[in-house]
């Protein structure tokens, strides 16, 4: 049995086509996909959980200088947030009422050492890396320090600093981790 060149490309086409449009089904019902170390790597799913301690959130960075940098040096995507800044993923790991203090040892919450949190000096290319000046710093009622809580080279709270709850867009849930 002989198949033609055409046939062969034709499938390619359609298989293509056909998993681009579940891709964008998933998408518009929630699907999103993490790739990042800052959260496990997996499939999430958008939620309209409350927006506190512990969950996971998307978020739009807001459109400030410390966000501008980390962009142009690729610390962080481009995007279809205002900035032109892509979402980033993050935990949730102080909100309203606690107090945060970033140190050369890492960052603290309510005095209890955060892990993955000790800030680097420089990025792989020798840059000065910001980070967030706090000493007893209480998040008020519309503040989230966002954070990494899996790994030690995440670009998150401890060089951004505390971000507004309207930054976030959506609770998001595991569905499958690895």
């Amino acid at each position: 049995m002989k198949i033609s060149l055409k046939k062969i490309y034709a499938g390619v086409a359609i298989a293509g086509v056909a998993a681009m449009s579940l891709a964008a089904i998933s998408y518009a019902a929630g699907a999103r996909i993490n790739t990042t170390k800052s959260i496990p790597v997996g499939l999430y799913w958008t939620t309209d959980a409350p927006i506190e301690k512990g969950a996971y959130v998307l978020f739009c960075p807001p459109d400030v200088g410390v966000f501008a940098t980390a962009k142009e040096r690729d610390y962080i995507a481009g995007g279809f947030c205002p900035g032109d800044y892509g979402y980033m993923m993050k935990r949730i790991l102080a909100a309203k009422g606690d107090t945060v203090t970033v140190t050369d040892n890492g960052v603290t919450v309510d005095g209890e050492l955060l892990p993955h949190s000790k800030p680097i000096k420089a990025d792989l290319d020798g840059r000065e890396l910001p980070r967030y000046q706090s000493n007893q710093y209480t998040l008020g009622s519309s503040e989230l320090l966002l954070m990494s809580d899996v790994s030690d080279t995440s670009f998150d709270g401890r060089y951004f600093g505390p971000v507004s709850r309207s930054q976030v867009k959506s609770v998001i849930r595991p569905v499958i981790t690895w």
